[in-house]
């Protein structure tokens, strides 16, 4: 499991959910945040032929370009400990964060890219199925 990026539980919508009025974002809005965190991440790889976004990065690129704040350190020490994650699942939290920030337009990762990226590893607890 801990090879995998995002893990996302799955589950029912509810019908008030389904029949709310609710707006949602836009597809097109979407679209454009995405095409904007690729254009990021094709400048800050520019020049290296083997890596072209930031799921690509070898550790060592990780932590010249995944700069972590003492809070958010914090939080992922506490993450690590509580779900007893991997090293592997350690990275991968951290591309994703990175990733995240990118989305957000963010230079920098900041907590609030840290948790959202940590609940991306849900299946990692054990008792997520319970």
């Amino acid at each position: 499991m801990d090879r995998i990026d995002l893990h996302v539980e799955v589950t029912p919508v509810s019908f008030n959910e389904l029949s709310s009025e609710r707006k949602s974002e836009e597809s097109s809005k979407i679209r454009e945040r995405v095409i904007l965190a690729r254009e990021i991440q094709s400048k800050r790889f520019e020049g290296n032929e083997h890596v072209h976004s930031n799921a690509q990065m070898e550790a060592n690129m990780v932590q010249e370009i995944c700069v972590i704040g003492d809070t958010g350190k914090n939080l992922l020490n506490r993450a690590m400990t509580k779900l007893n994650l991997s090293a592997r699942a350690y990275d991968r939290i951290i591309k994703v964060s990175r990733t995240i920030a990118d989305l957000a337009g963010s230079e920098e990762i900041k907590t609030e890219h840290l948790a959202e990226a940590i609940q991306f590893r849900s299946l990692d607890r054990e008792d997520w199925a319970m």
